[in-house]
């Protein structure tokens, strides 16, 4: 089979076909998406005006909340519009580029997580060393390594695809581009390709999630030496990192930990690492943390005084 593609534009089918159930899905999706973006700027700026907040925890956690924005981004605007639109249609260079940007955002959001881990692990089982051992300039390594992992991971996903000739049906049953909906379009055989994929995103989402399993077990075991006040404030803090990490890893798992088949349950199921999760992630690193909602009342009332000047 000649290796091109006469493809120019696909047709995705979207979140549901039912125009009722796209209405409320489109006025589920604004509200989260706000949150998304409300919530997140929030932290940001919460974090980056408060002198309280400035320990590693918190430079770490106001990236996360820059990709988190990013990651929903990518995806949220598509999929409200063709809520609204009979024809849901991308360019085959939008498409390819939406992919490369999801892959992107996502994995950097993984290598985070697990640093945000590793970071508390540190922090609780090492407290007279911490600032030795993750100073400014170790965080700013962790970022950047961070990135610079999650951009050589989309690269490798994206240039999988392109690779592949893509002559017939150009139809994807999905509310975005991934891999896997496109490597069913193929017209060729991908059962290696849908291999490679799957060693490179399912095994380092499942690497990360050993990795983050492992940390916490340390710090639980850890904590058996800690004063009573001591081990509630670390369970308090890490239990909002194992909820975030639970709830984007184990999507990510079920998606991505396979060869190229796809589900029905897979739109749903991405919907949970796509948009809920960005959403809950500041209502969870907010209203678990006293710190953070101290800043934001004393950011919230430098506002009010300066309005009342």
């Amino acid at each position: 089979m000649e290796n091109k593609t006469n493809v120019t534009e696909f047709i995705l089918h979207g979140l549901t076909q039912d125009k009722r159930v796209a209405k409320v899905c489109f006025l589920l999706s604004l509200v989260f998406y706000a949150t998304i973006i409300f919530g997140n700027l929030l932290i940001i700026i919460t974090i980056k005006t408060s002198e309280q907040l400035n320990s590693p925890m918190y430079f770490f956690l106001s990236y996360l909340s820059f990709v988190d924005i990013s990651y929903s981004t990518v995806t949220a605007p598509k999929l409200m519009y063709d809520l609204l639109v009979e024809k849901k249609t991308i360019s085959f260079v939008g498409c390819i580029a939406q992919l490369f940007a999801g892959h992107f955002f996502g994995c950097t959001e993984i290598f985070l997580l697990t640093v945000m881990a590793y970071d508390r692990c540190i922090a609780i089982c090492k407290p007279l060393h911490y600032t030795n051992i993750v100073n400014k300039h170790v965080c700013g390594w962790l970022v950047a390594a961070s990135w610079v992992g999650g951009f050589v991971h989309s690269v490798v996903q994206t240039l999988l695809p392109i690779q592949l000739p893509f002559c017939g049906p150009n139809e994807i049953d999905h509310y975005f581009c991934d891999v896997h909906p496109l490597l069913k379009l193929a017209c060729t055989d991908t059962h290696i390709t849908g291999v490679t994929v799957a060693a490179n995103s399912g095994v380092i989402s499942l690497i990360c999630f050993v990795v983050l399993v492992v940390s916490y077990a340390v710090i639980l075991v850890s904590l058996r030496t800690h004063s009573s006040e001591g081990r509630l404030k670390a369970l308090y803090t890490c239990t909002s990192h194992i909820t975030v990490v639970v709830l984007f890893f184990g999507p990510c798992i079920f998606i991505y930990m396979r060869p190229s088949t796809t589900f029905s349950a897979d739109k749903m199921v991405s919907v949970f690492y796509t948009i809920i999760t960005p959403m809950l992630n500041p209502l969870i690193y907010t209203l678990r943390n006293e710190e953070v909602k101290n800043a934001m009342k004393k950011l919230w009332s430098r506002k009010v005084k300066r309005s009342e000047k």
